[in-house]
């Protein structure tokens, strides 16, 4: 696939329905899980202009900073610390409205204003990950969001698997 992204639409579900076939095809030959993650955020960030887009990985019991687009970023995060580490030992989605009135939000950026935050699983089910999304906009995300947010981990899911295969 070629490295531009044809993005349509005018809703944000259409958008990501027009985004999520093109994130496919281009993570569909390629083996190496970090490079996919790579392509998926900037597809992301690009498709849909949001200010941060990027993924915190598992290593040794904390969340490390992984591929992502947008401003520089916390490096590492606890479990149950901030909204990507409280959605990685909850093992669930967060749509977060208004980080500042999250419990223990962790500033990265003051920019941030609005947050989701998706658990990466890996073929057996355990937390590998989470991908962080940031909106500089007050209560950005919703269950639209969500919902193609986790399908697109659910992707991530396989690539992983294909990537530990290789």
């Amino acid at each position: 696939m070629a490295e531009t992204l044809l993005v349509t639409g005018t809703t944000r579900s259409e958008i990501y329905q027009s985004l999520l076939p093109q994130i496919e095809a281009l993570t569909e030959t390629e083996t190496d899980w970090v490079a996919n993650l790579a392509n998926v955020a900037g597809a992301l960030r690009q498709g849909l202009g949001f200010f941060w887009v990027g993924f915190y990985l598992v290593r040794n019991g904390e969340l490390v900073l992984g591929p992502y687009q947008g401003p520089v970023a916390c490096t590492r995060i606890r479990k149950g610390k901030g909204v990507c580490g409280t959605a990685w030992a909850e093992n669930r989605t967060l749509v977060v409205p208004d980080v500042e009135a999250f419990p223990g939000h962790i500033a990265c950026s003051s920019e941030s204003k609005s947050e989701i935050v998706v658990p990466l699983h890996n073929a057996q089910g355990e937390v590998i990950g989470v991908l962080d999304v940031d909106s500089h906009l007050a209560a950005d995300f919703d269950e639209t969001d969500a919902h193609y947010l986790g399908r697109l981990a659910q992707l991530i899911t396989q690539l992983h698997a294909r990537a530990a295969q290789a």
